[in-house]
């Protein structure tokens, strides 16, 4: 004999449904072959026939729900058929009576609903009892599977047929009573009870092993208990006393005394999506209480957290339009959030810390202005991890993801950094991050400052904030062995960098206190941060000095003051000096110097001496790369240029000085192009020693001519060209500035020599660049013989 091959449970499943369906079917036709024909009693016995499908316990839950929602289908027929009759004059209440006797329990119920549904439509008044029989009825049916579709049916067919009437519409003569909403609410409550011990009991059914199994089965069941919680909710005669006084206890008594936590977690839940807000604002205490007595291993976080974030988006919302002013709906769940905590030691940190952020969120929400409410839900988290011994949280870590939301949520909601500093225990609570925390959280706090360009007005603001992003500012002692990557870091103190400049306050005598305190907690920052953070310190205190002299008639100690300010930028730009910096400081003791000059105060021109022969320093003492030294004496001489506060005792030695530093240059070409350029200090503007333009052509042709020489000395021939036509442009434009040292007999002898010299060049993309700059050169001078005005001055010239 052949072995039958073995069924999967899956093909098991299907092949059983399949049979069930079948007889489904064919006893759904019989039926309404039956009815057709008038003869009901054979109709009806099909039906039981049909119904008997349902006392299987062969098939899974999802396999019987599919033979349940069939025979549903097929019980509307007869429904249908029964309405038809009883409206041609048919007694209900004798086939009421019969259905009574049918066979087996399951079939007898299902008829008995759905001919009592007929009765209660077809008879107003019996409505109350007639309801009451049925729910009562059906505590035949203990199978938890078989009861709970059962009770699910009942739900359906009374669906519409519920009293909701805040008074019993009946009168005494008509003998029976049509019921009140209340009476629909025990209805619904006492079948709510049954399938909640019946979906409860199906978790103890079976082995052990198969326990998981039974989870997932009783979860993809529990839309049946909750259609009870539904149909609760659409009763519209229930009002908010109603609801307080018997709705809600009455649900949450069997949610709390069923003690299973897969019932508790989804009823919980349940109740908070299916109830309006305002019932839920006028009973959140009871609600709350009833949280705190649930299973431990519900997770009660969950639910607390829907509800508050229900009410916070309820209270934005139009109809909410604010909370009542009688309910302190922040002050209930703060308390009772603590009692949930408290009746659960074993709750884990980052549970507790996402129930303060929903908390922080209902406070930001419903009382925006209620920073105090910020400040608390921050208290509270401060002390619970003193309670728990938490030292400091592992980044990473549950705990430290759910710190790090919560202490986001005021710096992105509040949107100024100003706010935050009010609250007491923002920087308290955090300090319990570890390093990688604190400087994710700080890189937030100066990211939110910068966008929205939140001004920083006040001493004691800068040195909290600073105190605060601290890992920003200087080492840790907590920071890993290994440093940053470059470019990180260079990126994180960029942003201090761009921060410094939102420390102003209108008042200049408080910026310079809000500098200093800034100088103070930047320059313990250590070798690598101070380059970013200096600068910018050095600079605000610059445009303050301008902002003194601007000030200079209501301010008679400005003068003073500006000194102050240029002492207060020395110290400052010899830390970087310390630190092995030589062109940051070089450029600041030359912007100083400029501003100095500009501003002119008492003392000004010795200052600006003193900060120009600061950069000379730092030019012979630090710069030892030739291109480096050529950049360096090249912003000297442009800064000097630029200047008109020296006297000629002052002036004289420091364009001798650059003179001779250009002429010193260790390269040949670098020498040609720095003396080139050091002939512009010799025909610059306004000159104190002058009191007027300051126009020495002879130096200017000795430098110009020191070039040429120099360029002559030259050995490689494309540099040699390059040179020639550099030192040409400079001719060309002291030349047509009016200089009478230099002539077109001169410009001809260098313009002749780059003629001859540029034949001999070897053909590459550098003689091309050549070519194009002596080209560009040559047509501006034909555009000035072309031109009437200038052509006189150019007679002569041979193009």
């Amino acid at each position: 004999m052949p072995n039958t091959p073995q069924l999967s449970p899956q093909e098991e499943q299907e092949k059983l449904l399949e049979e069930a369906l079948n007889v489904v079917k064919t006893q759904a036709f019989q039926m309404k072959r039956c009815l057709d024909k008038g003869r009901l009693m054979d109709g009806l016995k099909h039906a039981s026939t049909m119904l008997g499908e349902l006392r299987t316990s062969l098939l899974s839950p999802k396999s019987y729900y599919e033979c349940y929602m069939a025979i549903s289908d097929e019980l509307r027929h007869l429904e249908m058929y029964l309405v038809d009759e009883f409206q041609k004059g048919r007694k209900v209440a004798d086939l009421y009576e019969l259905v009574q006797y049918a066979g087996n329990i399951v079939p007898r119920l299902y008829l008995l609903i759905t001919v009592g549904t007929v009765y209660i439509k077809s008879n107003e008044l019996s409505r109350k009892d007639i309801l009451k029989d049925l729910v009562e009825m059906c505590r035949g049916v203990q199978h938890p599977l078989r009861g709970l579709f059962l009770r699910n049916y009942l739900l359906q067919c009374t669906k519409n047929v519920l009293p909701d009437a805040v008074e019993d519409q009946s009168t005494e003569s008509s003998g029976g009573e049509s019921g009140t909403v209340m009476d629909s609410v025990d209805f619904i409550q006492l079948n709510f009870a049954e399938m909640n011990k019946l979906w409860v009991r199906m978790q103890h059914q079976g082995h052990s092993r198969d326990r998981e199994r039974r989870e997932n089965e009783r979860r993809e069941l529990r839309i049946l208990v909750g259609t009870n919680l539904v149909r609760l909710s659409q009763l519209e005669c229930i009002d908010i006393d109603k609801f307080k006084q018997s709705v809600l206890p009455g649900v949450l008594e069997q949610v709390v005394n069923c003690k299973d936590a897969i019932a508790q977690e989804y009823l919980m839940e349940c109740v908070i999506q299916v109830f309006p807000d305002d019932f839920h604002l006028q009973s959140l205490s009871s609600f709350l209480r009833a949280c705190a007595e649930l299973h431990p291993n519900v997770n009660v976080k969950n639910i607390i957290i829907a509800l508050i974030d229900r009410l916070a988006s309820f209270a934005q919302s139009e109809e909410g339009s604010g909370i009542p002013s009688d309910i302190q709906l922040f002050d209930i769940f703060s308390q009772q959030i603590s009692q949930v905590i408290q009746n659960r030691p074993d709750m884990p940190p980052e549970d507790i810390v996402s129930l303060q952020v929903a908390l922080i969120n209902l406070a930001l929400k419903c009382y925006p202005d209620k920073v105090d409410y910020v400040d608390k839900v921050l208290e509270t988290t401060e002390d619970i991890f003193n309670r728990l011994n938490l030292d400091h949280v592992e980044h990473g870590s549950p705990v430290s993801k759910e710190l790090m939301r919560l202490m986001k949520i005021p710096v992105d909601t509040y949107n100024n950094i100003l706010t935050v500093l009010e609250l007491q225990h923002f920087g308290p609570l955090f300090e319990y991050f570890d390093y990688k925390g604190r400087q994710l959280m700080s890189c937030h706090i100066i990211n939110n400052a910068l966008e929205n360009e939140t001004m920083i007005p006040a001493q004691e603001n800068v040195d909290a904030i600073l105190n605060i992003v601290n890992c920003m500012v200087q080492d840790q002692n907590d920071q890993p062995d290994e440093p940053d990557d470059p470019e990180d870091f260079a990126e994180e103190q960029g942003l201090m960098g761009r921060f410094i400049h939102l420390l102003q306050s209108e008042d200049p005598n408080q910026q310079f206190l809000i500098l200093n305190t800034g100088r103070k907690h930047f320059g313990a920052g250590g070798d690598k941060r101070i380059k970013f953070t200096l600068p910018p310190i050095v600079f605000a205190a610059y445009r303050l000095a301008i902002r003194y002299k601007q000030l200079s008639e209501e301010d008679e100690n400005w003068e003073k003051k500006c000194q102050k300010i240029f002492q207060f930028c020395h110290q400052t730009i010899g830390a970087l000096i310390k630190a092995e910096q030589a062109e940051i400081p070089l450029r600041l003791f030359l912007q100083g110097s400029l501003v100095a000059g500009q501003i002119g105060f008492e003392n000004s021109e010795t200052v600006a001496y003193e900060f120009l022969s600061q950069a000379f320093s730092i030019y012979e003492d630090e710069i030892s790369d030739s291109k480096a030294q050529l950049a360096a004496i090249t912003l000297i001489i442009g800064t000097l240029e630029q200047m008109s506060c020296f006297g000629e005792e002052n002036q004289q030695p420091l364009f001798t000085q650059c003179a001779l530093a250009a002429s010193k240059l260790l390269k040949k070409p670098d020498q040609c192009r720095g003396v080139s350029v050091s002939s512009h200090l010799f025909w610059s503007g306004f000159s104190q020693a002058t009191q007027g333009e300051f126009h020495d052509g002879k130096r200017v042709s000795d430098c110009l001519k020191k070039g040429v020489k120099i360029a002559n000395q030259c050995m490689d021939s494309s540099v040699q060209v390059q040179l020639f036509v550099e030192v040409l442009n400079h001719y060309i434009f002291f030349f047509e500035k009016g200089c009478e040292q230099i002539s077109v007999q001169v410009l001809n002898q260098i313009i002749s020599k780059i003629r001859e010299l540029l034949p001999n060049l070897e053909s590459n993309e550098e003689t091309e660049q050549i070519n194009k700059h002596f080209k560009n050169t040559l047509e501006h001078l034909q555009l000035k013989l072309d031109n009437a005005e200038s052509a006189e001055q150019y007679a002569g010239l041979v193009l």
